[in-house]
């Protein structure tokens, strides 16, 4: 039996499994008759998704699993270990176990300043309400894992209130805060959020709080997460804010395409931020950089920065394979993507401001994106209509510029952009270069922008008269060629040992 880490919010013993199974099996089968039909264009979708492999001695249910000892990689290596099995958990799939989660993380603690603790979690189905992790911490998932129980947090600051209503937020799966060198890794571990129940609440307007996430570590330094299966989130998957030197790397997260705001990773107010080699299919945003919402985002003051993404793949087709925004009111700045290849998304690189939002996205740069079944390729918009509150300032207008797109190939798009700046406040610096849109039917339109400046070369169909076409000869859009702040980052060759600590 693998192990599966599982958020049950009411019923323990309900599977719902039915209904994934069905939409995974449709997702296979669509992305691999797709890719069969754009094998020239495409990089295969399931190419970052881990080959899952047996550790040695693996058991089942809780008992430690007979695993002695095993190698894996991290940014750190641990001196001190244990098993959930040796805090009492038990991994039946029934058994609640919450207070083995917290004892272990609690235990391991001591160990922070002394080479540092590490959970191993074994083969099972491990049933859990929400826990915190520590500092100098890793949580080790041998295949994957299971939740009750949503306590209500305060809202975060830069936000002001709950996204999904006024008030508080339930509290997420696996949080932390104030924390340094923390480590959610495995062999390819699930984490089930088992999400049906908040949509089906969130679709009734039934919640009187902000729906949890599956991971949130907050004002913490030295974060990686790595080689995990996360599903069915009840809304955001990833979400470290106010947080600094970020590694995701390895990820698949697989969520029903129409379940609501199930955004695949979300750095917040985040510096130093590199996300790798991940495979998402969302009910929304695979990827979204977000620094605070009005008022409250322009208070706290914290950008989104330095941040990089590369060889992601993405399935989304109600939203985009990368936003920028929509709560952005810190600032977001210095982006670098690359390598992306997307498959039925609604959008390649979507920009979200409005005003009132005040601060400025600027400094982005895309480069090799591989989109295929797309409704815009490029896609910015200076009037999204969301608020906290009626209490933004009006005259809080952001400034977006200095937005790069080259190399980029998409095969059945409805339309080519949709670029709509602010009147008062247009959209600067915009460069688009070497591009390649194959409409699903032709128009006469293929592209809509206003309120926006910039400049085009090599662009087919060509871009709008406000992007001046610069001549094929042209030198293309710019993407930096110095390393950014997580480049130098290597993982460690580690081998856990189960030890006599607990």
């Amino acid at each position: 039996m693998d192990s599966h880490l599982r958020a049950l919010p009411l019923d323990f013993g309900v599977e719902r499994k039915q209904s994934m199974d069905h939409f995974l099996r449709l997702c296979f089968f669509f992305i691999l008759a797709t890719s069969l039909l754009v094998a020239a264009a495409f990089v295969g979708p399931a190419e970052c998704i881990r080959r899952k492999r047996q550790l040695p001695g693996g058991g089942e249910g809780g008992k430690g699993g007979g695993v002695e000892q095993f190698k894996y990689s991290a940014a750190a290596c641990r001196a001190h270990t244990a098993s959930l099995a040796d805090f009492g958990g038990v991994g039946d799939g029934a058994t609640p176990n919450t207070a083995a989660f917290r004892a272990a993380v609690s235990h391991l603690s001591q160990f922070a300043s002394d080479g540092g603790g590490m959970l191993f979690v074994p083969a099972g189905r491990w049933l859990t309400g929400p826990f915190n992790l520590t500092s100098s911490f890793t949580l080790f998932l041998h295949r994957d894992a299971d939740i009750k129980e949503w306590p209500i947090i305060d809202p975060l600051p830069s936000y002001g209130r709950g996204r999904d209503g006024p008030g508080g937020r339930y509290s997420s799966l696996i949080g932390g805060s104030n924390l340094t060198d923390v480590i959610i890794t495995g062999d390819n571990g699930t984490i089930d959020g088992q999400g049906a129940f908040w949509w089906s609440q969130f679709h009734s307007n039934k919640l009187k709080y902000t729906r949890g996430y599956l991971i949130e570590l907050m004002h913490s330094n030295q974060i990686f997460i790595s080689n995990l299966t996360l599903l069915n989130s009840p809304a955001w998957n990833i979400h470290p804010v106010y947080s600094s030197n970020i590694v995701v790397s390895g990820i698949t997260i697989l969520a029903p395409v129409h379940s609501p705001n199930t955004d695949g990773i979300n750095p917040d107010s985040c510096s130093n931020v590199r996300i790798e080699d991940c495979y998402i299919v969302s009910g929304d945003d695979c990827v979204a950089i977000k620094s605070g919402w009005d008022e409250y985002g322009i208070s706290y003051g914290m950008p989104s920065q330095h941040i990089v993404i590369r060889r992601l793949t993405c399935v989304s087709p109600t939203s985009a394979v990368i936003a920028l925004g929509s709560e952005m009111s810190g600032g977001i700045r210095d982006v670098r993507a690359e390598d992306i290849t997307a498959l039925d998304s609604e959008s390649g690189v979507r920009i979200k401001t409005a005003v009132g939002r005040g601060a400025y996205v600027k400094d982005v740069f895309v480069r090799r994106m591989n989109l295929n079944t797309m409704k815009w390729v490029f896609w910015m918009t200076g009037s999204y209509k969301s608020h906290p509150d009626d209490k933004y300032d009006p005259n809080a207008v952001p400034v977006v510029e200095g937005i790069s797109y080259s190399e980029v190939v998409a095969y059945n798009v409805t339309m080519a952009a949709r670029l709509e700046g602010i009147p008062s406040a247009p959209f600067t610096g915009i460069c688009v270069s070497n591009v390649t849109v194959q409409l699903a039917k032709s128009m006469k339109t293929p592209w809509y922008c206003a309120d926006v400046e910039g400049v085009s070369s090599g662009v087919t169909p060509a871009a709008c008269a406000s992007l001046a076409d610069q001549g094929a000869a042209a030198a293309p859009c710019p993407f930096p060629t110095d390393a950014s702040p997580m480049d130098g980052f290597q993982l460690q060759q580690c081998t856990y040992t189960k030890s006599s600590d607990a």
